[in-house]
């Protein structure tokens, strides 16, 4: 029976939990997907969610603990031994296996594998352990089916049957020499047509794309994303085999970039969540906001030098918002597009010339446009021709210098080795204000000769 994940059945969960009724939650959740069942974790305290897991097969258990949010786990784990932790553990393929230990103390860490009582798989996990989180060594699994170059195809079907209880998703079969060194693949599909005796050199593939154990997880993205794989096998310098990263471990890796990317780009600091402590949540969006502040006050001060022309021609203070609105909302356009770019490691500097006149071209048709617009509605409202022609001047002046500077400012933060999506948010903004102020008030004190 399908069971709809509402309000009500939290609630039916809830109180079968009380009153310890395992029937009815393994009767209801039987044919839910483990990450339904996640969902309904979500809702529960700890000593509810840990009473679920209890009464759920260990195989279920440990693909929910794999799909939980960080936080949300080590709260939950807390409540559990460490034998109970290396119970789900073992049945884990070793990556959301390290995952785990890594949020864990050291003392707990050597506990649970101390207590996995399958030794390749703890061997896996202790290998994996070695490896920084954001690289590819830390993002592969060592489940893999590979086979030997000499090998007959009789002898590759059974070790593909063999190492296929262990590999959940069979991608594609690596090939190997006796020192493990990889040479290339073979699709099963090949291996099962083949005769018995052939020679698995006789039809595998050297075609194959790997990467490197010390490659930064962003470049396994680009890869992957580039020749559009399901999964890269790892190699280490020597070009030995030693694991395989999976879509499903990259799609993770896209998700938390993305979010990254979007924090910074709207000002805040560090990963939050919404279930975050008011504390962490607030540190990170206040140095963004100290900024911007600063900015506004800078900006007030500035005017303030003006104080005197708009005292005598009120009418231009009308426009400040104007000025300062287009010019943050075309640098966070154009930032963002070669922060796009960048994520992509496509190549920026070696055509830099052609990327900076095509900016320019796009940025002088949006201020032409934007600027008659402009110069027309103030013209048609206040009658004022020098007050039109100042407003859509200094407008195609501060579109110009904002797309450059949207453009121009992520690359050197790139080049330097600085995040680029710092870049997009208050400080293009906040900066794009004070020269669009500066743009402003300038051309208006020269036409009216105030």
């Amino acid at each position: 029976m399908q069971v709809e994940i509402t309000r009500e059945y939290i609630e039916q969960v809830e109180e079968a939990i009380e009153r310890q009724d395992r029937d009815f939650l393994l009767s209801t959740m039987a044919e839910m997907h483990p990450a339904d069942i996640t969902t309904v974790l979500y809702e529960l305290d700890p000593n509810e969610s840990r009473y679920v897991l209890d009464q759920l097969p260990p195989e279920v258990g440990a693909e929910i603990l794999s799909d939980l949010d960080d936080d949300i786990r080590n709260e939950f784990l807390d409540k559990f031994t460490s034998e109970e932790i290396a119970r789900y553990v073992n049945l884990m393929h070793s990556d959301d296996a390290v995952d785990i230990l890594n949020e864990q103390s050291v003392q707990t860490r050597e506990e649970v594998i101390a207590h996995i009582d399958n030794d390749e798989k703890a061997a896996a996990i202790l290998d994996l352990l070695h490896y920084e989180e954001d690289c590819a060594g830390g993002l592969m699994a060592k489940e893999l089916i590979k086979v030997n170059l000499n090998w007959r195809v009789r002898q590759c079907i059974e070790e593909v049957r063999r190492q296929a209880e262990r590999v959940a998703r069979i991608y594609t079969v690596y090939v190997v020499d006796d020192r493990d060194k990889l040479l290339g693949r073979v699709s099963v599909k090949r291996l099962l047509l083949s005769k018995d005796d052939t020679q698995v050199k006789d039809i595998y593939s050297e075609d194959v794309i790997s990467i490197e154990s010390y490659k930064d997880e962003s470049e396994v993205v680009s890869v992957m994303q580039r020749y559009d794989l399901e999964a890269i096998p790892v190699v280490n310098i020597q070009g030995r085999l030693l694991g395989r990263i999976t879509i499903d471990d990259v799609v993770d890796v896209m998700q938390e970039q993305a979010e990254l990317s979007r924090q910074l780009m709207t000002g805040i600091s560090e990963n939050v969540e919404e279930d975050d402590s008011v504390l962490r949540i607030s540190r990170a969006r206040l140095p963004w906001l100290i900024i911007g502040m600063v900015g506004g006050l800078l900006a007030a001060h500035f005017m303030g030098f003006y104080e005197d022309d708009i005292a005598l021609l009120p009418a231009i203070a009308l426009f400040v918002p104007l000025i300062t609105a287009t010019g943050g909302n075309v640098g966070i356009q154009s930032s963002s597009i070669i922060i796009q770019t960048l994520s992509s490691n496509e190549v920026m500097f070696d055509n830099i010339t052609q990327r900076l006149i095509k900016v320019i071209l796009v940025a002088l048709l949006n201020a032409l446009i934007i600027s008659i617009l402009v110069f027309s509605a103030t013209y048609l409202f206040k009658q004022d021709f020098t007050l039109a022609m100042v407003v859509s001047v200094a407008l195609f002046s501060v579109v110009m210098l904002a797309s450059l500077m949207g453009t121009i400012t992520p690359m050197i933060l790139d080049k330097v080795g600085i995040n680029p999506a710092v870049a997009a948010g208050p400080f293009i903004t906040t900066a794009n204000d004070l020269l669009g102020l500066t743009i402003y008030f300038g051309i208006a004190h020269v036409l009216y000769n105030l």
